[in-house]
């Protein structure tokens, strides 16, 4: 209705605050999304009267209109408004990396520490991306609404990324006391399932369903009954969903094999649920996955990943010596899974002092509780 995102962000707390003091005194109303709608609504027009400038003007009509800026008579009414704020976020007309920024911050309610941690970058940098990228849509007058299906595609890269990013801080918190944050795996899972029925035909969005669910399918048995972590290679395999694994399987069944960035890595996830044990995992099979997805998606997490599938089929020390080659990234200064995994090669190795160095590293970066927890009982055992 506003055409500025920031205003909208706005006027969207303001209602939330005023429901928080009016609804103690008269109780929540039957409908309280009308409710808060109604009076973040009259917000906007108030701020918008008073600020005189002529586009404003031009909002506040369309406000007090209660029509949006850009009607969009092809739209599907039935498309859920979260999928439909994310194709707004993801416009081509901004950068793929502020894309993502936007959405998750938006959407899933993430904050700029939490969103840079994602990206590796500093907190600060991430805040001014995401002020830039809400002025490009007040500027650029980019509309709130799903695409129609011919312009879908340009957007498709960046709604994906932003799903996954959204799966990623549901399977690994980046803080507080809890691992897992179920509420975020499902909604990632549900919004992927309703790209799936707007874009049947494309294979990397079937894909990264898959991805998904081979994760999730696992959730159960990544901690133990106080919320510790458990490693892949110590879960018990009882507990992960075969349900899910099956759906998943199913559809990499029914893809025709392209390399695509989703559908290596949920390759690289089947061939660790397809496994009876962690022996028998075909981690030579892992490393060439990780080989192709590095070739279209080089990053430093994909080689720390490659470098532990090596490690895990040739030998820690082959492992090491591609993980050392990262230590001097500086995207990876910050990134925590860098030295917990150099400990872990360098304790299988029986290099103990090394490896409790390492651990003490990890354990200062860690983003979460859990986390935590998991590598100070490695640090304690290595230092006995």
């Amino acid at each position: 209705m506003t055409g500025d995102f920031a205003l909208a962000e706005d006027c969207a707390q303001d209602a939330f605050v005023r429901a928080l003091s009016d609804w103690r005194k008269s109780g929540i109303p039957d409908n309280p999304g009308a409710w808060l709608t109604t009076v973040a609504k009259r917000r906007a027009i108030d701020l918008l009267r008073h600020a005189g400038a002529e586009d404003r003007a031009l909002r506040r009509v369309a406000v007090e209109a209660d029509e949006p800026l850009e009607p969009d008579p092809d739209s599907n009414a039935d498309i859920d408004d979260r999928l439909r704020l994310i194709f707004t976020c993801c416009h081509p007309a901004l950068p793929i990396d502020a894309r993502v920024a936007l959405t998750l911050r938006t959407v899933a309610g993430l904050t700029p520490a939490q969103i840079a941690r994602a990206f590796l970058v500093t907190e600060p940098a991430m805040d001014k991306r995401l002020v830039r990228a809400r002025a490009k849509i007040r500027h650029a007058g980019i509309p709130y609404r799903v695409p129609p299906p011919d312009l879908m595609p340009e957007r498709r890269d960046g709604v994906l990324a932003v799903l996954y990013l959204l799966f990623t801080e549901g399977y690994s918190a980046a803080g507080g006391g809890d691992l897992i944050r179920v509420s975020l795996l499902r909604e990632a899972i549900r919004l992927t399932r309703l790209l799936v029925e707007l874009m049947p035909d494309d294979g990397e969005v079937r894909a990264l369903l898959a991805l998904m669910l081979l994760h999730h399918a696992r959730s159960a048995a990544r901690t133990d009954a106080v919320g510790d972590v458990v490693t892949l290679e110590e879960q018990d395999r009882s507990l992960w969903d075969r349900d899910a694994i099956t759906e998943a399987l199913t559809i990499l069944q029914s893809l025709v094999p392209r390399a695509g960035r989703y559908e290596l890595q949920a390759r690289i996830a089947a061939c660790h649920l397809e496994a009876s044990d962690a022996a028998s995992t075909n981690f030579a099979r892992i490393a060439e996955l990780y080989d192709a997805l590095a070739f279209i998606d080089p990053s430093p997490v994909v080689e720390l990943n490659r470098a532990v599938a090596v490690a895990m089929s040739q030998g820690p020390e082959a492992g090491l010596r591609l993980i050392d080659a990262l230590v001097t990234s500086r995207n990876m200064e910050d990134y925590y899974l860098l030295p917990a995994t150099r400990a872990d090669l360098l304790r299988r190795m029986g290099r103990g002092t090394e490896a409790a160095t390492e651990y003490e590293k990890a354990l200062q970066l860690a983003p979460s509780e859990a986390e935590k927890r998991y590598l100070g009982k490695r640090l304690a055992e290595t230092r006995c």
